[in-house]
C-alpha cells in the first residue's frame, strides 16, 4: 500500500492515480548515470596500464576513483529511483493528492469544491511522449499547484473535472452519476391547480302537484305517497346533474341507477 492510501479518510475512495514522466526520473539521474560510466571508463583504463604502474600510486589513485564513480554512482541512482517511485498524483472523490519524498514524506492536497480550473501545458515532445504540466487553480492561499510533467495529463485532467461534477451532484443531493453539462438551478416545482368545488346539482323548484279529476296526481301508485309528474325538460336537467354527480363520484352508479327509475316512473 503506498503512502497516499493511508491518508484516505472514511468513506474516500481513489478515482486516479499518475506519476511523472520517466524523463524526470532520466533527467534527474543523469550526473548519477554519467558518474557510473565514468568509473567504468576509469576501471578499463586501469587495467590497460603496465604492471608496475598498477602497483603504484597511479594504480591506487585510479582504483580509488574507479570506487567513488561507481558506488557513489550507484547510491545517487538508487536514491533517484526511490525518489520517483514515491513521487505520485492521486485523485480520489473528495481531493487532489500530490505526495513526495523517501524518508519525510510531504503531502499537499486541494479539496474538489475549491478546484476553480486546470491549465494543461503541452510541447510538442511531451505530446509525442504523452507528458505534461497542469496547474490547478484553487481559491486556496496559494492559489496555484503545478504537477510537473505527469504522465497522461489529458485523462487526469478529464478525470479531475467528472470527480469534482459528481462530488458537486452528490452535495446538492443527486441521485445517480450524469455527464450532462454543469449543474444549472432547478426550475421552481409548477404550482398544483386548486381543483373548483364541485357544485350541488341544481334541483327544480318543487311545483305544486295538478290535481285530476279523481284529485290524484298523475303517476302515483297505489297506496304510495302522492308523488309530483315531472315535465321533460325538467327531467332531462335532472338527470344531467345526477349523471354529473355520477361521474364526478358523489353518487355511486348504483344511486344513480335507483334515482333514475324513480324519476322516470314520475313522468
Amino acid at each position: 500500500m503506498s503512502y497516499a492510501d493511508g491518508l484516505l479518510s472514511t468513506g474516500e475512495r481513489i478515482m486516479h492515480r499518475e506519476k511523472q514522466h520517466w524523463f524526470v526520473f532520466v533527467w534527474g539521474a543523469k550526473w548519477a548515470v554519467l558518474a557510473v560510466l565514468l568509473g567504468l571508463i576509469v576501471l578499463i583504463l586501469s587495467q590497460n596500464l603496465p604492471a608496475d604502474q598498477r602497483s603504484g600510486p597511479l594504480g591506487t589513485f585510479l582504483g580509488l576513483a574507479v570506487a567513488v564513480l561507481v558506488v557513489g554512482g550507484l547510491a545517487i541512482l538508487g536514491w533517484h529511483i526511490a525518489r520517483y517511485l514515491n513521487q505520485e498524483y492521486v485523485l480520489t472523490n473528495r481531493r487532489v493528492v500530490q505526495v513526495a519524498g523517501v524518508l519525510n514524506k510531504t503531502s499537499t492536497d486541494s479539496s474538489l469544491e475549491k478546484i476553480n480550473d486546470a491549465r494543461l501545458s503541452q510541447s510538442i515532445f511531451g505530446r509525442i511522449f504523452g507528458f505534461g504540466d497542469l496547474d490547478i487553480l484553487t481559491a486556496a492561499d496559494t492559489g496555484v499547484e503545478r504537477f510537473r510533467m505527469i504522465r497522461n495529463p489529458i485523462g487526469f485532467k478529464k478525470a479531475m473535472l467528472d470527480s469534482k461534477h459528481e462530488y458537486e451532484r452528490d452535495v446538492a443531493g443527486g441521485s445517480s452519476y450524469d455527464t450532462s453539462p454543469p449543474i444549472r438551478a432547478a426550475a421552481p416545482a409548477p404550482i398544483a391547480p386548486v381543483a373548483a368545488p364541485i357544485a350541488a346539482p341544481v334541483m327544480p323548484a318543487p311545483v305544486a302537484p295538478r290535481p285530476t279529476g279523481d284529485d290524484t296526481v298523475v303517476g302515483a301508485t297505489p297506496g304510495s305517497p302522492t308523488q309530483r309528474a315531472l315535465s321533460s325538460d325538467e327531467l332531462t336537467r335532472t338527470l344531467a346533474s345526477l349523471a354529473d354527480l355520477r361521474d364526478r363520484g358523489a353518487i355511486t352508479a348504483d344511486e344513480y341507477e335507483r334515482k333514475k327509475a324513480d324519476l322516470l316512473s314520475r313522468l
